[in-house]
């Protein structure tokens, strides 16, 4: 039977009990799906999931998605990304520098992304505590505190996504030695807009659905009133009551909500300290389905 711990912070449970490394019954899954919408960022202990069962379990949420043209995965399991700072033989395993920068997963793409499903094997340790944690902020609770003018300006409003202006970033401020972007990489990820106020599928509740690694403005809008308004989003976002830093252990798979929270992950930690997670990456694909959601929360 799953019982469910809160963190008792603006983010964050643990849930006890289960096994996803098997066939999680129909009434689980709801409850995961509750929980996840309730609390955003989701801990399940020493479940030390292997490719196929993070991919089989991910697969539960939704479509995932498979980089093309991306080598660090899972041989043979394209959907189940390897991220890591682990060398063998000189050679990372993993992609080493993805998530430094807040952000919110896929807002690039016209499928928004719904759950990250990650699961941890290596963690890396400083005198006896863990570093490389994940940070969070609640994009529910910042929207449920907007001021109704606020909410009443942005009524309608679209802000354009582009994963240009994360690549470009991760080139210039983390060093990462990937090349720019393409001709061709641009006409295959072309900027998106989506509505900078979102209902969030599962709990009904607002979202404010723009981010610091993609958006890059509210739509319609001259370009000075456009970058003061989302600036004044992303600050009242990024303030310290809606923030959640989830500490990793090994063996902890962890779930959490792209739609209603940003993350961040830390790099805080060295070469020779090891970390190695495996990922899947699950799509909005069937979530914005309402007989999806009534379905999965009717048991």
């Amino acid at each position: 039977m799953l019982s469910i711990e809160p963190t008792g912070q603006v983010l964050g449970a643990t849930i006890h009990g289960a096994d996803l490394r098997g066939d999680l019954p129909r009434h689980e899954f709801a409850t995961i799906l509750r929980a996840l919408g309730e609390y955003g960022v989701l801990r399940f202990p020493e479940q030390w999931l292997e490719a196929d069962a993070l991919r089989r379990f991910s697969a539960r949420f939704g479509a995932i998605q498979v980089l093309k043209g991306i080598r660090h995965h899972e041989p043979g399991v394209p959907e189940v990304t390897v991220l890591s700072n682990v060398r063998v033989n000189g050679d990372l395993i993993g992609a080493p520098d993805a998530g430094q920068s807040w952000h919110t997963d896929m807002t690039y793409s016209q499928t928004k992304g719904f759950v990250n499903v990650l699961s941890a094997f290596k963690v890396p340790m400083r005198d006896g505590k863990p570093i490389g944690s994940t940070e969070f902020t609640n994009t529910q609770a910042a929207a449920a505190d907007l001021p109704a003018d606020v909410i009443t300006r942005l009524d309608g409003l679209t802000a354009t996504h582009d994963i240009e202006m994360f690549w470009e970033y991760m080139r210039r401020e983390k060093g990462s030695l990937r090349p720019p972007m393409s001709p061709e990489m641009r006409a295959q990820r072309p900027p998106v807009h989506h509505p900078v106020l979102m209902t969030h599928p599962i709990t009904g509740r607002r979202v404010i659905y723009v981010n610091p690694g993609f958006t890059t403005a509210i739509d319609g809008l001259p370009p000075a009133e456009s970058a003061d308004l989302l600036a004044y989003l992303l600050d009242h976002v990024m303030q310290p009551k809606y923030r959640y830093v989830h500490e990793w252990a090994v063996g902890d798979l962890a779930l959490w909500d792209n739609l209603g929270s940003w993350h961040y992950a830390r790099p805080d930690y060295g070469p020779d300290e090891p970390r190695l997670m495996k990922r899947c990456q699950v799509m909005a694909d069937r979530i914005f389905d309402p007989a999806f959601v009534r379905a999965a929360l009717a048991a």
